[in-house]
């Protein structure tokens, strides 16, 4: 099973978001596309994830004027990215490792996807003959 399997099964759901846009144009799309995550941009560079997780923080700290700040202020800079022929098991350890919950999928330089841990967890879940004990294994080898 690789990413690609999970990137078929999700669909074309990749939703991209403008640096400058505002924090509640992005929690708007969040819940538009039933989405935890969108990738952010700045021109064609990928600058950051801005996730439910990351706005919920910038709230908690900034209080309402959160709200009005760029998402590109608030996103998550630490990505972390991975092929889409690259193996779930790989997937979730570069999570564990990394402290991440999403993934962007690169292809020849070129983003063809977002995965987050629950989309991988899910799908290995869902397959036949899947062992469960390689979620453990893979979480506590990486701590």
């Amino acid at each position: 099973m690789s990413i690609q399997s999970v990137l078929d099964r999700n669909g074309d759901c990749l939703a991209k978001l403008r640096y400058e846009a505002s924090v509640k144009q992005a929690a708007d799309l969040l819940r538009e596309r039933s989405a935890g995550a969108l990738v952010v941009t700045e021109g064609q560079a990928i600058v950051g994830v801005i996730s439910e997780r990351d706005i919920v923080i910038a709230l908690s700290w900034l209080g309402e004027p959160a709200v009005y700040m760029p998402v590109g202020a608030v996103a998550n800079r630490n990505m972390v990215t991975i092929g889409p022929d690259v193996g779930l098991k790989t997937a979730m350890s570069l999570m564990t490792r990394h402290r991440v919950r999403h993934l962007l999928v690169i292809k020849v330089g070129t983003l063809v996807g977002l995965v987050s841990i629950g989309d991988v967890v899910n799908h290995c879940l869902d397959e036949p003959g899947f062992d469960s004990g390689v979620l453990r294994d893979t979480h506590f080898a990486t701590h």
